[in-house]
Formats: structure tokens, C-alpha cells, sequence
């Protein structure tokens, strides 16, 4: 864990410079970013007999030729938490530095789920225009810095339906044009994950003065710019390793894998409030106490307008 400088922007208005009056300068305002390391371990276990009965098969090897894959999931659970706890500050520190959490939670936040009178449920799906005014809700002038689109397949199944979706294209060496599994909304690339936050909403019964409202499933989309989270390998001391064990089961063998991350949030501190370790987990990472604006050490954030992140919440 470490606290760095967070550079402001440079503000003041300008003075007249006319040979008369004297220079009042502005102090540029120093800010602190807490950033954190995480580490990661997994083992697999393959037993001597498994190769015996089944003619030499190595089991190990469909384990290494997967490793790969295993940990970008992992990792990738793992930044969906951190963008959970962001979400989730809106009631962390006190006095000003709170009020500017709940303020970013509130401006980069979409919500077009919540049933109204004057809302069809048609309008609470994702539309040609939802993308473009959360972007703006979220950073106003700075929009365009929004540049990945995080969706559940259910969701990129609604745009792909109402033609919002275009797939990339390649033309392979015969000059045929052919699709890549990789498309854009917008003009920003989407990724499509299941593993994003889906919560279903449970039917509220009719009651006097209460209108029956039936069951349904909000799905959270997030949308991120280019720097909104760092994230570096920094590796660990023994990344892999093998271990024999003769005596287990006739004799075994285990992959070991361990891996460490330094991640940093664009305009936002992590602040190690409430952790264990020294390594976070996933539910610490999803702990809205653990985050909050980067501060000057005071009551002074920086701008919520200049972080890009943001997140639309649509049926």
C-alpha cells in the first residue's frame, strides 16, 4: 500500500497586464492517492493413477494450457469488485469530502430501471440515446474520454437487436470480409461478461395506496476511459512452481501459481479502511469504506467530472 501525489489542474483567472498592477498568484493544490497491491494464489492436484488408468493421458497439461485464461478471470472479478466499491462510497468520510462521494456516485450513475407513470417499459431498456447522456451526465465536456463498454450479454443482445451493436470487421487473405467477435457502441469497444452485476427485483403486491409492480432484472453496464484503472503485474517470488507429494493417493503432483497486481483508480483513493491483511480480497474491494475521492488531506477533492467512470442500470 502507498499514499502518492495526485497532481490538480492549474485554475485562477487570469489578470490584467497593463505595466500598473501588481501579480496575485494562485497555489496549485497538492492531492494524496492511496494505491494497494493484491496477491493471488491457486493450486491443482493431479494424481499418479489418473495418468495409469487412462494410457498416459497428462492431466497437467490441460491445466497449464488453461492457466492463462483462469487468472484474466480472475482478474477480471476482481476489477468488477473495485468498480462495485466505488460505487458503494457514497457515504464514506465526513463533512465535504462525503458529500463530493455521494455527489460522484450520484452524476455517474444512469438509472433508467426505476418503473414511473410516465415511463413505458420499453423506455427502461437500453436505447440509441442512453449511452451518449450517461457519458455527458457522468463528465459533462470531457465525455469523450469514455472509451470501453462493460456489458451482460443480455444487454448486448438488446443493442445487437436494435442495430446499436456493430462488429468489427477483417478481410482475410482471399478478401473475404469477416466479422470479429468484438464490437462498439457509440464508437467504444464493448466486452461482453456475464459476470456483471445483475440484482432481479422482487413483485410488489397491490395494497391500499401501493400499485402492484411485478418482478424484474436490473443489469448494470460500466463504462470506462482510457487510465481509469491501473493495473500492473508486479509479480511474486516464485510465480509457479511444481511439488511432488509420493506418499498422497500413490503419488500426486501440484501447480502452484501465485501473482501480485498494484492497481490505482483514476481520481480515486483507496483507503485500506477496512482490510485484514496486506492483501485485499474481492468482498474488501467491494467495501464502498475503502474508497473515496483523492483529497488534498483536508476537506478539498479533486473534480468528480474528471474521472472516467461511469455506469448505466437499465432493465
Amino acid at each position: 500500500y502507498a499514499t502518492i501525489p495526485y497532481f490538480g489542474l492549474l485554475s485562477g483567472t487570469p489578470q490584467n497586464y497593463d505595466g500598473v498592477n501588481d501579480l496575485e498568484s494562485e497555489k496549485t493544490t497538492t492531492y494524496e492517492q492511496g494505491v494497494f497491491t493484491y496477491g493471488r494464489m491457486m493450486g491443482w492436484t493431479e494424481a499418479d493413477f489418473s495418468y495409469d488408468v487412462t494410457g498416459g493421458v497428462d492431466f497437467m497439461a490441460n491445466v497449464r494450457r488453461q492457466i492463462n485464461t483462469y487468472w484474466n478471470e480472475q482478474d477480471q472479478d476482481t476489477i468488477l469488485a473495485i468498480l462495485k466499491g466505488i460505487f458503494s462510497m457514497a457515504s464514506t468520510g465526513k463533512g465535504a469530502i462525503k458529500t463530493e462521494n455521494a455527489a460522484f456516485v450520484e452524476a455517474h450513475t444512469y438509472d433508467i430501471s426505476a418503473p414511473s407513470a410516465e415511463v413505458t417499459a420499453e423506455g427502461m431498456l437500453m436505447s440509441a440515446t442512453t449511452l451518449n447522456s450517461a457519458i455527458q451526465k457522468a463528465c459533462g465536456d470531457h465525455k469523450q474520454r469514455f472509451s470501453l463498454v462493460i456489458c451482460h450479454s443480455v444487454v448486448s443482445t438488446n443493442l445487437e437487436n436494435l442495430k446499436l451493436l456493430a462488429y468489427l470487421k477483417y478481410t482475410d487473405e482471399q478478401g473475404i470480409e469477416r466479422d470479429l467477435g468484438m464490437g462498439t457502441w457509440n464508437g467504444r469497444l464493448v466486452v461482453v461478461d456475464d459476470s456483471m452485476p445483475v440484482e432481479v427485483v422482487p413483485a410488489v403486491p397491490a395494497s391500499e395506496g401501493v400499485q402492484a409492480q411485478d418482478s424484474y432484472t436490473k443489469y448494470t453496464t460500466y463504462i470506462l476511459g482510457e487510465g481509469a484503472i491501473g493495473f500492473v503485474p508486479v509479480g511474486a517470488k516464485v510465480p509457479y512452481e511444481m511439488v511432488r507429494d509420493a506418499k498422497t493417493n500413490g503419488g500426486e503432483d501440484t501447480l502452484i501459481s501465485r501473482k501480485r497486481n498494484a492497481v490505482s483508480v483514476a481520481g480515486i483513493s483507496y483507503l485500506k479502511a477496512s482490510q485484514k491483511t496486506n492483501s485485499p480480497t474481492d468482498e474488501e474491494l467491494k467495501n464502498g469504506k475503502n474508497w473515496a475521492l483523492v483529497s488534498n488531506g483536508d476537506n478539498k477533492t479533486i473534480s468528480h467530472k474528471a474521472i472516467p467512470i461511469a455506469r448505466i442500470i437499465s432493465r
